[in-house]
């Protein structure tokens, strides 16, 4: 072997083969790594094609199809005519911890601002699932479902589908439109004291895909809840499906003090 190149295309053909896996996939692990390593940091542009033909000494459609990988991982974005670049990897915490801290006040702890994108807002009859779990009387009672995209300054993190009985919905309906849900009603006098969540993971679907601007069945984190008010009387209840590469949750957990054995 008498050049660089041929000794490279060497290993990467032996690499593929011990691990049985095509050139494309060998190339795009290996600048995965080196962005998971920093170094390709977020907003850099990656070397062009005819930079990795040469580097990997491979054909372009092998290329092509190594960064194909990583635009469907979510790792960079290719830009026609100008090249393919790393993506923005910032991720914030939701805490799910005790006291109840509503996620715009969340986010601004972590220098970041929080708003909402409305995509319908409308009366519909409950499911079984949705009546059980607000305590309604009939099986298809109306309740109002808010289906709403949730940015983390300017950027879709989560989308949310919230049930709200039918009496606070039509109360705030405006504010619910254009607010977060928790502090909207908190403000309002109709005070959370009380949410209980299930955390869940999920795939993205097309239409989710669209609205968070993420890979089509990327995996998403989805946290089931219900939030009560006063008296133990739920309010509303649904899901909130995130992005795992934006969006993380923490929990504290402590142990319930008891009383001394006699």
């Amino acid at each position: 072997m008498n050049s660089h190149s041929d000794r490279l295309k060497y290993r990467l053909k032996s690499s593929a083969a011990s691990a049985n896996l095509p050139l494309h996939l060998v190339i795009s692990e290996k600048l995965r790594d080196q962005i998971a390593r920093g170094e390709f940091l977020p907003g850099e542009q990656l070397p062009s094609e005819h930079q990795l033909m040469l580097t990997y000494a491979v054909s372009r459609i092998t290329v092509r199809r190594a960064i194909a990988n990583l635009v469907s991982q979510g790792l960079v974005v290719s830009h026609r005519g100008k090249g393919v670049f790393v993506k923005e990897r910032r991720k914030l915490t939701r805490s799910l911890s005790n006291p109840l801290i509503f996620f715009d006040e969340d986010m601004a702890q972590q220098q970041a601002a929080a708003s909402i994108q409305t995509l319908a807002f409308e009366v519909l009859p409950a499911s079984p699932e949705v009546a059980a779990r607000l305590r309604l009387s009939a099986a298809n009672a109306p309740v109002y479902c808010q289906k709403k995209v949730i940015l983390v300054d300017q950027v879709p993190v989560a989308i949310d589908i919230t049930y709200i009985l039918l009496q606070l919905g039509q109360t705030f309906a405006t504010e619910l439109q254009s607010s977060l849900i928790y502090p909207t009603l908190d403000k309002n006098g109709v005070l959370i004291e009380r949410v209980e969540a299930l955390l869940e993971c999920t795939h993205a679907t097309h239409e989710i895909s669209t609205h968070l601007e993420t890979p089509l069945g990327a995996p998403l984190l989805v946290n089931r809840y219900v939030a009560y008010t006063t008296g133990d009387k739920p309010v509303i209840c649904g899901e909130t499906l995130s992005r795992a590469d934006r969006l993380c949750y923490s929990v504290i957990l402590t142990k319930r003090a008891t009383a001394n054995a006699e």
